[in-house]
């Protein structure tokens, strides 16, 4: 067990990405605690992981509110003496397929905002509390911070400065033998069909699009290298590795999950 006896927190546990990582975590040996704003979709995981035999406590936190997630966060070190592990892993749903000549301010700004002020406010939560050398906190973002568009300007954006503020993140908190990595990956099948917060934005494609989500997918699949897209299974399990003392010597990545649609 890779993570056995780690201290692990998930932002966005509830989530479809999340709820992934979460399972994955705790079948690794971690013990975690489950963030988010709704507090059935996280006892729903974590009576998944119950089921399996391992350990999740849950709380409702909202992830852009600084005094609950420091709060929160102070609460698990209480129980646990560290936190090692951090997973941002919201999500909102947001505005694509539009425009710059009808995309609004608030549109454009609603995932940039959320993204990176979500991933600062848990960096500073949980950054007092990582006490053991290659604790890990670790972001997602999409190839869209690397791609030309159309369609995408905030979340492009978003992704970007996800990005960027990981690789500062990693530079600011090396020396206490903190690890800061994001996921790169492209759309996830799985969690445009389960209910993640990228069904909504899909749909909305679609529908401009005339097309089925299926139809989507099939395509974004086709226009990779690899002419598939990755698996819920694969994100987690990336995670754990991440996570773990295997990539002890890794910090300041962008662990690229896009099959090839962005080189690098």
């Amino acid at each position: 067990m890779v993570l056995k006896d780690k201290q692990a927190v998930v932002y966005g546990g509830g989530g479809v990405l999340g709820g992934a990582i979460a399972r994955a975590f705790a079948a690794a040996g971690a013990h975690v605690f489950l963030a988010g704003r709704s507090l059935p979709k996280l006892e729903a995981v974590a009576a998944d992981i119950a089921r399996t035999g391992g350990h999740a406590k849950v709380a409702q936190v909202d992830a852009l509110d600084e005094p609950a997630t420091a709060t929160h966060a102070a609460d698990i070190a209480a129980c646990t003496g560290r936190i090692d592990i951090a997973v941002n892993a919201i999500g909102v749903d947001h505005v694509q397929g539009t425009p710059l000549s009808a995309l609004s301010l608030a549109d454009f700004c609603l995932p940039v905002d959320t993204y990176i002020r979500s991933h600062f406010l848990i960096a500073k939560a949980v950054a007092p509390w990582m006490t053991v050398r290659g604790a890990a906190i670790l972001a997602l973002s999409t190839p869209a911070g690397q791609l030309l568009g159309p369609g995408y300007l905030g979340h492009c954006v978003a992704c970007a400065g996800v990005e960027a503020l990981t690789r500062h993140l990693a530079g600011e908190l090396g020396e206490r033998g903190i690890r800061a990595l994001c996921i790169r990956s492209h759309a996830i099948p799985e969690a445009a069909t389960q209910g993640s917060h990228s069904r909504e934005v899909f749909s909305r494609d679609c529908a401009a699009q005339g097309i089925t989500l299926d139809a989507m997918l099939a395509a974004a699949a086709h226009g990779t290298p690899l002419k598939r897209l990755p698996t819920l299974a694969q994100l987690a399990q990336t995670a754990v590795f991440l996570a773990s003392e295997e990539a002890g010597a890794m910090t300041g990545a962008i662990v690229n999950m896009s099959c090839g649609l962005v080189p690098d």
